[in-house]
């Protein structure tokens, strides 16, 4: 068992919506910051033929897989870099568009981070960001979160649900230098396997519920082990394991 969760089939759904929104053209620099395993960064550069694809994550076990499936495409206008996008020095006014898939709601400071990728941006370049809704909108998070406590959760500092408040996330872009800032609701499930046994495996591939497993004494650990195993049975349909998610597509320009 791989010691990576597997994004790409969890957001599958997501990833067909977000690479039509990208509208990844021709001669495109592309920058796709947060890529992880870099399904984005494959999608762009296979439609910038004529242009290239930069894919920045902090992650090295991450970028590693990424190169690889990467060169099994043969895909010769691609490239990876392990960077903090945050504080990073890209190239000025370099890129033609800026794409993100989940990969922009961990920064410190995001005014600051997205000033920092706003400079590597021609004028007039577009931003598209996929981005949680609310936590209580995201059954992934709240369904699987309820088999190991019943504490509420209370994120401090950067989390996943960090840009869901569209007031919010609009004024830190356009703080940041962007503007024509614009939100679209995207409605899909998450796929967490084809089976309950598949998705228990992968929930424990993911660091929040690692440390709450963590948190829990024997007794009390085995029980949300029980729950968590009647919560995948209850989401189990014939095309496998599903949670109810809501995200934005946020698409900006430079």
């Amino acid at each position: 068992m791989s010691d990576l969760f597997d994004y790409d089939a969890e957001l599958r759904l997501h990833n067909e919506l977000f690479r039509a929104a990208a509208r990844v053209g021709s001669h495109d620099r592309v920058l796709d910051i947060g890529c992880g395993t870099g399904q984005s960064t494959r999608d762009a550069a296979r439609a910038a033929v004529n242009g290239s694809a930069t894919g920045v994550d902090i992650s090295g076990p991450m970028l590693e897989r990424a190169r690889q499936l990467s060169d099994d495409e043969g895909l010769p206008n691609i490239t990876f870099q392990q960077a903090d996008a945050q504080v990073h020095r890209f190239p000025p006014t370099h890129f033609d568009l800026c794409i993100s898939r989940f990969g922009t709601m961990f920064f410190a400071d995001p005014v600051a981070a997205f000033t920092n990728i706003g400079r590597a941006l021609r004028p007039g370049a577009r931003l598209v960001l996929l981005v949680w809704q609310d936590r209580d909108r995201n059954e992934w998070a709240t369904a699987i979160r309820r088999t190991f406590t019943d504490e509420p959760a209370t994120p401090r500092g950067p989390n996943p649900f960090s840009l869901a408040d569209q007031t919010v996330t609009e004024d830190l872009l356009v703080a940041a230098g962007f503007a024509n800032v614009d939100f679209t609701d995207v409605h899909v499930p998450v796929y967490y396997g084809p089976d309950s046994a598949t998705a228990f495996d992968a929930v424990f591939r993911l660091w929040e519920f690692k440390d709450l497993l963590a948190d829990l004494d024997a007794t009390a650990a085995e029980q949300a082990r029980r729950r968590l195993r009647t919560t995948l049975d209850a989401h189990h349909t014939d095309g496998g394991v599903y949670f109810d998610s809501r995200a934005w597509i946020v698409t900006a320009r430079r």
